[in-house]
């Protein structure tokens, strides 16, 4: 609450990127993209925060935090493992893409959908659309977990620290895999 135009950018960017996202698979060839674009931008979403890692950085270290300050990661002496982590969340936010598609021709055949309301249709009224939500979701599910068990101190860890990539990477899910557990690791 220390910073309210911050949120507001923060509760501001999904909606508009999921507006952006509904407007360019309204084409028949990526409808049945949209739904695994929206949650994948999520994917890449730490990445995509990094300049509010930044301000909150500098808030904690009791510095200026004028939103101009979130542009400051560019003259961070960790900007090539910052972008070798943020391309490490594109290439997974890619396989998340290309196996969504796969699965979801695995189930409906290359065809794309003739319609955007025979599309839900055939989504929700269908057993083979339920078995794409229900296992889609699962898949889904695996990235996400893969992408919280990497990242949720990566950007943090490197902004504030003189580390590599693959340490920042690696910090946390070394520290779950040793205590079992990722809520005990503490960082």
């Amino acid at each position: 609450m220390v910073k309210p135009p911050h949120i507001v950018f923060l509760c501001l960017i999904y909606p508009l990127v999921g507006v952006v996202l509904a407007a360019w698979t309204s084409g028949g060839n990526a409808l049945p993209l949209l739904f695994p674009l929206v949650p994948g931008f999520a994917l890449i979403g730490p990445f995509a925060a990094i300049g509010l890692y930044e301000i909150s950085r500098r808030r904690e270290a009791g510095l200026d935090t004028s939103w101009r300050h979130a542009f400051d990661v560019r003259n961070s002496p960790a900007l090539p493992a910052i972008a070798a982590v943020g391309n490490m969340l594109f290439a997974i936010f890619i396989t998340w893409l290309l196996t969504a598609q796969l699965f979801y021709q695995y189930l409906f055949g290359p065809a794309p959908p003739e319609s955007t309301s025979g599309f839900i249709n055939e989504i929700f009224a269908t057993g083979r659309g339920w078995t794409l939500i229900i296992l889609g979701h699962a898949i889904g599910f695996v990235f996400a977990v893969v992408v919280l068990c990497t990242m949720v101190v990566a950007f943090h860890l490197l902004l504030d620290r003189d580390v590599g990539a693959y340490e920042a990477s690696h910090t946390r899910c070394v520290r779950c895999w040793r205590t079992r557990s990722p809520w005990l690791s503490g960082d």
